[in-house]
């Protein structure tokens, strides 16, 4: 089960940030951020780095992408400084589709992007994305790794409070378990 219509392709403001659906002119600043922050984000984002080796990969992702948001799989923005156009990184949503509908938020800044608090005011515009009328999630979800403060610093200043999970996987993780911590926001929590 699918949204009968994709959301809008409206970016989202917030007071310094633009968050928007990529556009096949972003393939640059896309692929010179991965490229720049390979090895940095390789353990968090693996799929999403090993996808993108090349400015041609960048512009089949984008495109890839573009296919997700109409088809309700995937809603990736990128974010951008609202004064400059700096390209700083990017957020996502994974719906479930599944009863009661949840969505998956993940992210990552560029390593200078970090400790300006863009984290923290992308995922606040995320989350109002994944609550808001298009999407209606009864409830958001997020992992981050626990050897990363900034990352659970941004999710609790945000309102997501740690939550167990005893969820059987299908395949086995790339990392322990142990080492991610689950995340989780109802719309009563904001």
């Amino acid at each position: 089960m699918h949204a009968a219509l994709p959301p809008p392709l409206v970016p989202l403001t917030t007071s310094r940030l633009v968050l928007r659906p990529y556009q096949p002119t972003d393939k640059a600043v896309f692929f010179a951020v991965l490229d720049q922050n390979r090895r940095r984000l390789e353990a968090a984002f693996p799929a999403r780095v090993a996808a993108v080796q090349t400015l041609s990969d960048a512009t089949r992702t984008l495109a890839q992408f573009a296919h997700d948001w109409q088809s309700g799989r995937l809603y990736v923005l990128g974010i951008w400084h609202r004064e400059t156009d700096a390209y700083l990184g990017d957020i996502s949503l994974r719906p479930s589709w599944q009863s009661p509908l949840s969505a998956e938020i993940g992210y990552y800044l560029a390593a200078e992007a970090e400790g300006h608090g863009y984290a923290r005011e992308a995922l606040a515009a995320a989350v109002q994305f994944g609550f808001g009328e298009h999407l209606r999630a009864h409830h958001l979800t997020l992992r981050c790794r626990r050897n990363n403060p900034r990352s659970l610093a941004v999710a609790e200043a945000v309102g997501f409070r740690p939550v167990t999970t005893t969820r059987r996987r299908l395949w086995p993780l790339r990392v322990k378990d142990s080492d991610i911590m689950h995340y989780r926001l109802e719309p009563t929590s904001l």
